[in-house]
């Protein structure tokens, strides 16, 4: 018998419209598109190893994000800051050789 979550997901009516509406972005970076949808999913009641499935993904991974939205709400599905080096190459992605005839 499947284990259940004890972070059992109710979504306030702002969340529901919050996250469906992240849902259906094309926009947006596909991590926020799949948290949403893995709330989304959690609220209704799915457990974590059948979102995976239709998510194609790990179950771990739900169960991380499923556990952070039940402690920090929306809050809890945007990135956090890294330990570590900042990206060493610019965001636009040149390389710095570009046009100086290297």
């Amino acid at each position: 018998m499947p284990r259940s979550s004890p972070y059992i997901i109710t979504l306030t009516p702002h969340e529901r419209r919050v996250l469906e509406a992240r849902a259906r972005q094309y926009t947006l970076p596909y991590r926020d598109v799949i948290r949403a949808k893995i709330v989304l999913l959690a609220a209704e009641g799915t457990q974590n190893k059948e979102i995976a499935e239709r998510l194609d993904m790990p179950r771990p991974v739900v169960s991380k994000w499923r556990k952070r939205f039940f402690r920090e709400r929306l809050e809890g599905l945007e990135d956090r800051s890294r330990r570590g080096r900042p990206p060493a190459f610019p965001p636009s992605g040149r390389r710095r050789s570009e046009g100086l005839g290297l």
